[in-house]
């Protein structure tokens, strides 16, 4: 048999062709592949960090995020809030933060990396409930100097998430190990490291 009619522009074109559409094919198999070695949602929120930028939080402004699924408060604190934390070390129950309930780089009478910043696990410490921030003093209560309050059971923790003394909770808020990235602002929650 003999090559006399066939066209070779012809056969490398459909041979080029081929190969393109073998090419797409394959970037188009390898995406999802790809993709698939990413941690999923669920697996992100059972421990992945958490990123949340804090330029525009405001004085007093509290956000939430979740991290491993818990709620974590981060708050952007001003003088007269932190001026109440050292006003409320004589009816918190554990002033110094002894128990283990925050990273060594957070045993400050602040419990924070940067004092202005409070990150916490939003749970109250007594039956799991969220307890909610009345950051004004006089907001809750006449003698009230700011801080957060559980409404189910009265637990009271001051701005420093510092459990008062003959309340149902028997201990401070945890706070979870976590970064302050002034360059970027931007804290990361899960991360250890402090600043």
């Amino acid at each position: 048999m003999s090559n006399q009619g066939v066209n070779k522009g012809r056969r490398n074109l459909l041979i080029g062709a081929t190969s393109a559409v073998g090419a797409v094919g394959v970037i188009g198999a390898a995406v999802p592949f790809v993709r698939s070695w990413a941690p999923s949602a669920k697996a992100q929120s059972a421990g992945a960090p958490v990123e949340q930028e804090y330029s525009k939080l405001e004085v007093g402004q509290q956000i939430t995020v979740e991290w491993r699924g818990k709620p974590v408060w981060i708050i952007r604190r001003d003088k007269k809030m932190l001026n109440s934390i050292s006003k409320s070390e004589e009816i918190v129950a554990d002033p110094n933060s002894e128990a283990d309930q925050q990273p060594e780089y957070c045993k400050n009478e602040y419990r924070s990396i940067d004092p202005e910043f409070f990150v916490a696990v939003g749970i109250c410490t007594h039956l799991g409930c969220s307890p909610k921030l009345f950051a004004e003093p006089g907001s809750l209560e006449n003698e009230w100097l700011g801080g957060f309050y559980c409404p189910c059971h009265g637990s009271k923790f001051d701005l420093a998430g510092r459990v008062y003394a003959g309340v149902p909770a028997n201990a401070n808020l945890e706070i979870p190990p976590y970064t302050l990235d002034t360059t970027n602002k931007v804290i990361v929650v899960g991360e250890d490291g402090g600043a």
